[in-house]
């Protein structure tokens, strides 16, 4: 671990956090609608209850923070957090493709880049902080039904999304 600060080390966690929340609010911006659209389409019988989402969400972008505030801590961390930024970009994305822009196709694929991103993210982090990447599983398993449940979706609804 490098040698930071309490200081310097509170700033990073808060930065962090801050970065992965405000990807979260990029996304929410493009749900504000997502409870009703999302109801109005056929799902599958596996599918979440739809109230589920936002906690879930809440605590995987909370580990997300973390996990990147503890690579950031390690030395070499700059390409894995390249890595972080970019899927944390693709995941804002995700909600505008599927919920504004009901993109079923693009949208599923999405989901599965974000998942190789996603893996890619874990590994590195793990070699830097093993914490850090076992903090990136349950983020992993979540897309991992989200990219099913896309898929699903968009099959169930293919007038709607396209």
């Amino acid at each position: 671990m490098r040698a930071l600060s309490r200081k310097t080390q509170t700033m990073g966690l808060i930065g962090w956090l801050m970065l992965a929340y405000i990807a979260a609010a990029i996304g929410a911006i493009a749900s504000i609608e997502a409870a009703s659209f999302y109801q109005s389409l056929q799902q599958p019988s596996w599918a979440p209850p739809a109230w589920l989402f936002g906690p879930m969400w809440t605590t995987l972008y909370g580990l997300m923070g973390i996990a990147a505030w503890l690579a950031w801590r390690e030395r070499g961390a700059r390409p894995a957090l390249v890595m972080f930024v970019v899927q944390l970009s693709l995941n804002a994305l995700w909600s505008w493709l599927f919920f504004v822009w009901q993109l079923g196709a693009i949208a599923f694929i999405g989901t599965v880049v974000l998942w190789m991103l996603i893996l890619i993210t874990l590994v590195m982090f793990w070699r830097l902080k093993p914490l850090a990447g076992v903090l990136l599983l349950p983020y992993l398993a979540w897309v991992s039904l989200a990219c099913a449940l896309t898929w699903s979706v968009w099959q169930l609804n293919p007038q709607i999304l396209g």
